[in-house]
C-alpha cells in the first residue's frame, strides 16, 4: 500500500472532487451529492485513477 503525505492526498482529492464537479462518472455506489465526500470516499476504497510521480534522490 502506498502511503501519501496529506498534501497528496488533499491535491488527490482536490482534483477528483473538481472532476466529479464538472459531470464524470462515479466510481462508487454512493447516496452522497457533495462532490467532496464522494472524492473522499472514492479515495478511502482506493478506486481513483490518478498516481503521484516523485523525485527519487534531490
Amino acid at each position: 500500500m502506498e502511503s501519501y503525505t496529506r498534501y497528496e492526498r488533499a491535491r488527490i482529492i482536490g482534483a477528483r472532487a473538481l472532476q466529479i464537479s464538472m459531470g464524470a462518472p462515479l466510481l462508487v455506489k454512493t447516496e452522497k451529492i457533495d462532490p467532496l465526500e464522494i472524492a473522499i470516499e472514492e479515495f478511502d476504497q482506493k478506486v481513483i485513477p490518478i498516481t503521484v510521480k516523485r523525485k527519487v534522490g534531490m
